[in-house]
């Protein structure tokens, strides 16, 4: 087993059914991704680069993604507090996981995945 499996499947619940949820989603969507270790967490790659990441963490589940700063669709579901770039789906419950968004939000990050972390100044 992997160090992001294993990870996964030390989780408590609801986290690790959250988490195990939001990866067959992400598998599904996108069956290219390629599930690594890095930074201490699971962390999603394609093609060598890094896509997004799963993230347990103070009472909820992270998916946070590397081109964020690119992504336009459903930023009302978006979590920025803090952050300069990163943005992420949080989740706090199995119920609040709703699929539609995660899958939009997935298929934009992969449409937009090659224009890097930072988005350039106009």
């Amino acid at each position: 087993m992997n160090p992001a499996e294993e990870y996964i499947l030390r989780q408590p619940e609801p986290y690790k059914s959250m988490v195990l949820q939001l990866q067959v989603v992400i598998e599904n969507v996108l069956p290219e991704v390629e599930l690594l270790y890095k930074y201490k967490i699971p962390f999603y790659y394609i093609g060598g680069k890094p896509f997004c990441y799963l993230n347990v963490t103070k009472g909820y589940v992270d998916v946070g993604f590397w081109s964020s700063a690119h992504l336009t669709k459903h930023q009302e579901h978006m979590y920025t507090k803090g952050r300069k770039v990163m943005k992420s789906l949080r989740y706090y419950t199995p119920e609040a996981i709703q699929e539609e968004i995660l899958i939009d939000v997935l298929q934009e990050a992969y449409a937009v995945r090659g224009k890097g972390f930072w988005k350039p100044l106009d």
